[in-house]
């Protein structure tokens, strides 16, 4: 566990439940993007299976170990046509984490070519699961099975999931590994025992910097603008602000084309030419588009408000100052905004029409804009 930044105290909790011989069956982790709950659980997973074969840490660490198991959310793609599950795609999975170990979803769906589309783990996953854990232990300890953004699951396979829950085999540990605790169903909540991770704090994450090569004081104005996520501090660190570059472009271009577009029907053709373009991403590209902006109409408020202290936000189009901005949202129109955009997220996780979404969306914002 060393290399994995920060969470001594969960660290030593999980070092010394293994020690005491006290496992849970089944485990949630949950933490946001970037806070490092994947690389912890596959760590975890080698203390669980070293206790039959000491070399099991290291193996988990290659994730070569027959003992550990993966499932994660998949599509279709080139390679595979039809019927898609982990087992189909874990070549590219152990590049993936090797490579990205604090990696996102969409990080996870680019590096498969699958952005554009909504993938999930689906009921042959589910079946697959089960099968893998039907099987004895090869090494005759335990079995571990990690399900990476198990928040990602279709119905129909989370009610065989909890299945096994409600009846597992022995010596066989689930570890769910989650972003959005609340999209699970309460019915498998209930039956894990739940670990949940704070923010990476700045310390970490610019000592983790530093050890990069990165110099002191570039890695504090990083450290502070990743807000514990360290996925987000490597790409800042490499000047690839990833989607957040893209997202900045939208968000400037939504902004100002419906402050425009009051009283002028010619700007609603900037809108309509903007929500055009969002759709022409995939549909998880599209919901982080929206988190960002919540984002950023927060941050607005707190400037707005004096808590500059807070603000964190760093737009790197000279032409548009967040500070110029932020009267423009206030105590009377942030809930309604805040109220649009979590609809928007709603439609387009119901598989929505893009176009029509981010459009009313678009014409919505250019009336709260306005409002005094």
């Amino acid at each position: 566990m060393d290399n994995i930044l920060g969470y001594d105290t969960i660290k030593n909790y999980l070092q010394a439940s293994v020690s005491a011989g006290r496992i849970p069956h089944a485990q949630l982790f949950v933490a946001a993007e970037g806070q490092g709950a994947l690389p912890m659980a596959i760590a975890y997973a080698g203390l669980i299976l070293s206790q039959a074969n000491p070399k099991a840490a290291a193996q988990c660490a290659q994730l070569a170990h027959p003992d550990l198991h993966f499932a994660f959310p998949t599509s279709t793609n080139d390679k595979v046509k039809k019927d898609p599950v982990s087992s189909l795609f874990m070549d590219e999975w152990r590049t993936f984490v090797k490579e990205q170990p604090y990696g996102s979803l969409f990080d996870w769906f680019t590096f498969l070519g699958i952005e554009k589309k909504q993938a999930n783990i689906g009921v042959n996953e589910a079946k697959e699961i089960t099968n893998k854990l039907a099987l004895k232990s090869f090494e005759g300890g335990y079995k571990v099975m990690i399900i990476w953004m198990a928040e990602k699951m279709n119905l129909e396979a989370a009610n065989k999931l909890l299945k096994l829950l409600e009846e597992p085999a022995e010596k066989t540990v689930f570890i769910l590994v989650v972003e959005d605790e609340n999209a699970l169903l309460d019915t498998i909540k209930s039956r894990c025992q739940i670990l949940r991770f704070p923010p990476l704090s700045e310390n970490a994450i610019r000592g983790a910097l530093i050890s990069r090569g990165v110099p002191e004081t570039e890695a504090t104005k990083i450290a502070l603008r990743a807000q514990g996520n360290y996925n987000k501090a490597l790409q800042l660190m490499d000047n690839k602000e990833g989607e957040d570059a893209l997202f900045e472009r939208w968000f400037i271009a939504w902004v100002r084309s419906a402050y425009r577009a009051k009283g002028n029907k010619a700007a609603i053709q900037g809108l309509l030419a903007w929500s055009d373009e969002i759709n022409t991403v995939g549909r998880e590209a599209q919901k982080q588009f929206l988190q960002y902006c919540a984002e950023v109409f927060r941050q607005a408020l707190l400037l707005n408000y004096k808590a500059s202290n807070l603000v964190y936000i760093q737009f790197t189009d000279p032409s548009f100052q967040l500070e110029r901005f932020a009267p423009f949202i206030h105590g009377n129109n942030i809930e309604a905004i805040y109220q649009l955009i979590e609809e928007a997220q709603l439609h387009v996780e119901r598989n929505g029409n893009g176009k029509v979404i981010f459009t009313d969306l678009a014409i919505k914002l250019t009336r709260l804009l306005h409002s005094k």
